[in-house]
């Protein structure tokens, strides 16, 4: 996804020479030909994060339209109080490209997972957030960041995930239909849809057929939207690699308090503590209860109790 994402930014700076891309010695083999072609529209400012976020914010006040790149503790995490002060509250035209989303990059450890990140977001208003579940939904996110006017935020998985849209997506702030349902609905982001995908396939050997819905756009929730997608279904569960108290889970809970709707919401991610686990990332997937088998078993738990 994130070649998806680059190549699609990178194919426009031939036509827009406001574009500006800013690595923190990051994603070198993505920039190689780049940096070489077009070397007045690439830094590579190295390590020194809160030096990027605020050199970024200087170029869009200049303006330039940026994009920042590394993986995400580097992008948010450390640079937090830049990416608040200097951009979000700026209003400012800068894309931030994190890489690594989830345990993309396990078994590395706590200090490369991204499990907290949209928690991270909720606090920084002015910030649109989105975790493509495919390369088709981060392409169609790399074409809304090129239009946004102020500062966005792309969480993506490292690279190889499986396209899981059948065409083009014509909107990406809305909820998108992965896969067709009944009774039950499975609501995910970022590539943890895979596991989602594979989990109906499981269900429907059982004869249960869950509707899969991504939400790429996971800040600002657009709440109307999605509760009316799930309406017509008895239990929905939302499912993300990320922390269950702070997440896509706990947004549509807050939601859910204010709308009462009809049906039940069960909201599976990680527990709220740090991972000292060392597993490669199916691995801390199962072990978290949001690989495609934990998930079917789960539905099928609730299921049993009606």
């Amino acid at each position: 996804m994130r070649n998806t994402f680059m190549n699609a930014v990178m194919g426009q700076c031939g036509k827009r020479k406001d574009i500006f891309i800013i690595s923190g010695d990051a994603g070198l083999g993505v920039f190689d030909e780049f940096q070489k072609k077009r070397p007045q529209q690439f830094l590579n400012l190295g390590v020194a994060e809160q030096n990027m976020a605020g050199f970024a914010a200087g170029m869009a006040l200049s303006g330039y339209k940026v994009y920042v790149y590394n993986i995400i503790p580097f992008v948010l995490y450390r640079c937090y109080e830049q990416v608040r002060n200097d951009i979000c509250y700026q209003r400012l035209p800068v894309t931030l490209v994190g890489i690594g989303s989830g345990v993309s990059y396990a078994p590395q450890g706590m200090t490369h997972y991204a499990i907290e990140d949209i928690g991270l977001a909720h606090t920084l208003p002015n910030l649109t957030v989105f975790s493509p579940v495919d390369p088709v939904e981060t392409a169609a996110a790399a074409e809304y960041s090129l239009r946004a006017s102020g500062p966005v935020y792309v969480r993506l998985a490292k690279k190889g995930e499986p396209s899981l849209h059948q065409r083009r997506v014509p909107d990406i702030r809305q909820p998108q239909i992965l896969r067709e349902g009944r009774e039950v609905a499975l609501i995910c982001h970022g590539s943890i849809g895979v596991e989602a995908v594979k989990a109906r396939d499981m269900l429907e050997k059982q004869g249960i057929v869950p509707q899969v819905i991504s939400m790429p756009m996971v800040q600002p929730l657009l709440a109307g939207e999605l509760f009316a997608v799930c309406k017509p279904y008895k239990h929905v569960f939302s499912i993300e690699e990320h922390y269950a108290g702070c997440g896509l889970g706990s947004a549509i809970a807050k939601e859910y308090a204010q709308r009462h709707p009809a049906w039940k919401l069960h909201v599976l991610g990680i527990a709220d503590t740090f991972v000292h686990e060392i597993k490669d990332t199916a691995g801390m997937r199962d072990h978290f209860g949001i690989s495609a088998r934990k998930i079917a078993e789960r539905v099928l738990a609730e299921l049993r109790k009606e």
